[in-house]
């Protein structure tokens, strides 16, 4: 497991999020192209899970994304189930030129919500659309399926850099936008039901690896 970022970085929040999909489908050079600008043909396929972090600017706030690549490999998939716990956000990548990646997504969705909180946010990618010449997938039949599912849907290519940047950007204020409606929902709240402060609580990951001390600020605040 590998852990990359700067270990005394000022931000207001945290988020954890999770790639997940077949082995192939791009999911390290996404990561690496959005925390690092880097992309790399000889991407090997990640063994066990690893994470990188970037910090942005999101709806006026600096929040730290920590994004873990899960291996895509089957014999991997029992213990990268454990890192969907206490993930806000999850990006669920295909090969727009490998259609069997893309019937995966649904089986790839279900463990993800057998193992994630019910309000994780998720989004659908169709990675390697620079490979125009071998597409197998129609953007339609994504789109379809996403809308199925109530999840959103982008295509991108790592090695282009197209859309990378925006997916994590609209992904990113999506999970803000859920915690300040969380925020705003207990601070009128003088009790609150079973399970919701649990839930609230979840929104601050703490990165046991290092020794960052995250202080949270109200969220939506004047």
């Amino acid at each position: 497991m590998a852990g990359r970022g700067e270990l005394h970085e000022e931000y207001d929040y945290l988020f954890k999020m999770v790639l997940i999909g077949d082995s192939g489908v791009g999911k390290s050079n996404l990561l690496s192209r959005f925390t690092r600008s880097q992309f790399s043909l000889d991407s090997k396929s990640t063994i066990g899970v690893e994470f990188a972090t970037r910090t942005l600017e999101v709806e006026g706030k600096t929040v730290k994304a920590q994004i873990w690549d899960t291996a895509g490999q089957e014999r991997y998939r029992a213990i990268t189930s454990a890192y969907y716990r206490g993930a806000l956000g999850a990006l669920l990548v295909y090969d727009v030129t490998k259609q069997k990646s893309f019937e995966n997504t649904s089986r790839w969705l279900k463990e993800l919500r057998d193992h994630a909180d019910s309000n994780i946010v998720v989004m659908l990618i169709g990675n390697k659309t620079d490979l125009k010449h071998l597409r197998a997938v129609a953007p339609e039949d994504a789109q379809s399926f996403a809308e199925k599912e109530g999840i959103s849907f982008m295509e991108t290519s790592a090695l282009e850099a197209t859309n990378v940047e925006k997916a994590f950007q609209i992904i990113l204020s999506e999970i803000y936008r859920i915690m300040c409606k969380k925020s705003l929902i207990s601070s009128t709240e003088p009790k609150l039901k079973p399970g919701v402060s649990e839930n609230i609580r979840g929104n601050t990951i703490e990165v046991t690896e290092t020794n960052t001390t995250n202080t949270q600020t109200r969220c939506c605040s004047t």
